[in-house]
């Protein structure tokens, strides 16, 4: 059933899995982003009460106190395989609790998934706490010994290794590491295999551990938020913002060829109907001072979509509460809007979760695709004082009643990656 030579299939998504800091489920997901209720809580990392950072976006009913599978503890409504486990890392759990919601979600059993014409991509950073136990074991013994599954369970690509495995996914099957842009590009790609007839259906997961080993290593970068009250720690494009807040969790979506969801009656939540990419080209970690990475990004997407600024009406800022980088990237909103006369509303929903890293642009679109079903959008939480290089941008401080047709999704990531997407209502 892949597309004739010369068309192209329109994918769309049917399936949405959440486990963030705002919520794990969809109700819960969106009534946190209608009401701006954050997930974050105090945190004291590493048990150490002299480190600044003081905030985290934790993720209830999930526990990881220790490098030993045998210790996790999970919400029960979930099914997680004992003989599973032994290969996963903490953002695996968090992974296979989001896809079994999504799959559940689009009215799919495993058995579809196995066929050759479903595909899979994930993103994530692997597991620094799995990976530095596990090192440490090694270094320990001086080699002689090691955890057959260590391997498996820690580095960058866990996630693909254990999730095709599991479902015996034969279709294609990738991992994407671009920082906080790699979800965006699981997406971009997967999106991509459906257009060109490649694959009838995409899974895409992003997942990231919710560890002192996962967030605070950002803190010698000076990126991290050293505010220690929940309530306006993580405030982009704000005046007094003074970095982000971490966090973690796992999101996947479900991307179908339309003609297929249709076929088999899936609901669709939006359609996927362009994407583009840029490099800033400047920095190995830091965005480019005038945004014009994501800038040519985002005009891109919106080329591939074949629509222009002034049809979209909310865009889901990459926006992390860093002072460089919500300046930049407020440099790039007026360099493709208000230069075009265009104003759609704008905010970033890392206000109410944190930064979940790799997991962010997939965690957004799922976000933005539930906006689209929902007729809302969501507010720019915890802004008081409005950075002056926002001026002209259209930042409402509540969630509107508003029912975006189209919407545009940013994400940056370390050295200059820059991924757009846009998101449409069915039609």
């Amino acid at each position: 059933m892949a597309a004739p030579p010369g068309m192209s299939s329109l994918p769309v998504i049917t399936g949405l899995g959440f486990i963030t800091s705002i919520g794990n489920d969809r109700p819960t997901v969106l009534r946190s982003l209608r009401e701006l209720r954050h997930g974050f809580e105090p945190m004291e990392f590493f048990g150490n009460p002299n480190l600044p950072v003081k905030v985290a976006g934790t993720i209830k009913g999930f526990a990881f106190p220790t490098a030993n599978w045998r210790d996790w503890t999970w919400p029960d409504k979930f099914a997680v395989d004992r003989e599973l486990l032994r290969g996963l890392a903490p953002h695996g759990v968090y992974a296979l609790c989001a896809l079994q919601q999504a799959l559940t979600d689009a009215g799919l059993e495993a058995a579809a998934l196995t066929d050759g014409a479903t595909g899979l991509f994930c993103a994530s950073a692997g597991s620094p706490l799995l990976l530095g136990h596990f090192l440490d074991q090694m270094h320990a013994t001086r080699g002689e010994r090691g955890n057959p599954m260590g391997i498996v369970s820690s580095i960058a690509g866990t996630l693909n290794f254990n999730l095709a495995a599991h479902y015996k996914i034969t279709g294609a099957v990738c991992g994407f590491v671009s920082a906080c842009a790699s979800s965006s590009h699981a997406l971009g790609y997967a999106m991509d295999e459906i257009r060109l007839g490649r694959q009838q259906r995409m899974l895409v997961v992003g997942a990231e551990d919710m560890t002192a080993e996962s967030i605070i290593a950002f803190s010698s970068l000076r990126a991290l938020s050293h505010n220690p009250d929940p309530v306006t720690a993580s405030r982009p494009f704000d005046v007094r913002r003074d970095g982000f807040v971490g966090t973690g969790g796992a999101v996947a979506l479900i991307v179908e060829d339309a003609a297929l969801a249709r076929q088999r009656g899936a609901h669709i939540y939006a359609e996927l109907a362009g994407w583009g990419q840029a490099g800033d080209g400047h920095s190995v970690a830091a965005s480019h001072p005038e945004g014009a990475g994501l800038r040519e990004a985002m005009r891109r997407a919106l080329a591939d979509a074949r629509v222009n600024a002034a049809e979209i009406d909310y865009v889901n800022a990459h926006a992390t509460s860093t002072v460089a980088g919500d300046r930049s990237e407020a440099l790039a909103l007026h360099g493709v809007f208000t230069a075009n006369h265009a104003k759609p509303r704008i905010s970033s929903t890392k206000a109410l979760t944190g930064h979940g890293l790799s997991l962010a642009g997939a965690m957004e679109a799922a976000f933005c695709a539930l906006a689209i079903e929902e007729q809302f959008i969501p507010g720019a939480a915890h802004l008081e004082e409005t950075d002056p290089v926002c001026a002209g941008l259209d930042l409402p401080r509540t969630s509107l009643d508003e029912a975006p047709r189209l919407v545009l999704n940013n994400s940056s990531g370390f050295g200059g990656s820059n991924v757009c997407h846009v998101l449409r209502r069915p039609s």
